[in-house]
């Protein structure tokens, strides 16, 4: 049996670089940091004061005001970019022919963290008879999946998926097969993650995980750099429509780039951690180009998970040069969590869209804060500039806390 082809013709985007695509991809090109101070909550008692905010974001634009206030800020931003990606389709969800042949896959993971917060503390501060009857609908990591299938009367598949930071690009991956193997033949996909909360914030902080460069917050975000000193929480939505390639073409859809194959892999090796050896990461690296039966040597560009961390760096430099070998050094690799930190369930999709620009464009987002490069990650990773260069395909890592490790291989559409 054949699998079919898939091709993505719509996407959106809530990033901390502003909400559309045409924005984010002229301050991504620019150089520009979207890691500022915290203004949602006072973060002054806090180790690391700043992070990836989507300040410009205001759900009332994409969504009913009532309606937005049954909905954790986590799935309002995953519908506000779904909402960007189908208008950007020119697909009409809501009066499809065939509504059970469009699916919706969401992924995040944490879910509605905010949720969680404000409704214990008024249950610790009110008592049990305070607590809303909205909390579960509002916090379970489907909410967002299951709305958008609601305001998009998508009636195939319908499912979330949450392995951390991984999160995004296994729901897109599982999208890709929904329609490779016939289950639907449009798909609303990505991810979103809103955990940049005071108990967000605190938790990763008391796991050393963050960067707490304090003076300079538009510094802080340093992927491969040798004075990095951790990752940079973010937050925001990427959502894509991947559409079956004829489907695509017979109502003459615009078409941004084809998703050649997904691979996936588990560490099997710490709960937070990650091979050194780039074991895992690598794997899924490889099974995703022996999916989209492409050679190695035939990526132009990678988009690196890249988080500033000082194992994580390392161990994907390690991959990288284990999967594609000599071809590693003639490979152009960034990392977007530079500009926007790091939005956890949702950076995959986030970073997906700044992949497929790159094919589009011929143009390679750069890595910024790459001022000194650490000597063990010493591949190209286009510091601090743009760079001008055809891309015909490109690979898009995310890996996750658990040792959860996703990748898609994309490519232009011939």
């Amino acid at each position: 049996m054949s699998r079919r082809r898939v091709v993505i013709t719509g996407m959106g985007v809530i990033s901390p670089l502003g909400n559309s695509i045409d924005g984010f991809w002229e301050r991504l090109l620019a150089g520009e940091s979207g890691v500022k101070r915290l203004v949602r909550f006072d973060p002054s008692k806090y180790p690391v004061t700043f992070g990836g905010e989507c300040r410009e974001f205001q759900p009332e634009e994409f969504i009913d005001k009532k309606q937005t206030k049954r909905l954790d800020r986590f799935a309002q931003m995953a519908i506000a970019a779904a909402t960007i990606a189908a208008r950007d389709s020119g697909f009409d969800f809501v009066n499809a022919a065939n509504p059970e042949r469009s699916g919706v896959i969401i992924g995040s993971g944490i879910g509605g963290l905010m949720e969680l917060e404000e409704q214990h503390l008024r249950l610790i501060e009110k008592g049990p008879d305070r607590v809303s009857a909205f909390t579960i609908p509002k916090l379970m990591v489907n909410a967002a999946s299951g709305n958008i299938s609601i305001l998009f009367n998508a009636k195939g598949p319908n499912t979330a998926v949450a392995t951390a930071c991984a999160s995004a690009t296994n729901a897109m991956g599982d999208a890709l097969r929904a329609i490779q193997f016939d289950f639907s033949d449009v798909m609303i996909t990505g991810g979103s993650e809103a955990a940049l909360t005071p108990l967000g914030l605190a938790a990763f902080a008391a796991m050393k995980a963050l960067s707490e460069r304090n003076d300079a917050p538009e510094k802080a975000s340093r992927p491969f750099d040798k004075s990095r000193d951790g990752f940079v929480m973010g937050e925001g939505a990427g959502v894509f429509i991947f559409e079956e390639f004829q489907h695509a073409r017979k109502r003459n859809a615009r078409i941004y780039g084809e998703v050649l194959g997904f691979g996936m892999s588990g560490d099997a090796c710490h709960i937070t951690q990650p091979d050194e050896c780039g074991r895992g990461a690598a794997l899924a690296m490889s099974r995703a180009l022996t999916d989209a039966q492409v050679r190695p040597d035939s990526i132009d560009y990678v988009n690196a998970h890249g988080t500033g961390t000082p194992l994580g760096d390392v161990a994907e430099t390690v991959a990288i040069k284990s999967v594609f070998g000599p071809h590693a050094t003639k490979l152009a690799v960034s990392s977007t969590k530079s500009a926007i930190g790091h939005l956890l369930g949702a950076s995959g999709a986030v970073e997906l869209a700044a992949t497929v620009l790159a094919l589009r464009h011929g143009i390679v987002p750069p890595t910024i804060n790459l001022d000194e490069p650490d000597p063990q990650c010493d591949l190209d990773y286009v510091p601090n500039r743009p760079r001008d260069q055809r891309v015909e395909r490109a690979i898009n890592n995310s890996f996750g806390f658990g040792g959860h490790n996703a990748c898609l291989v994309i490519g232009r559409c011939a």
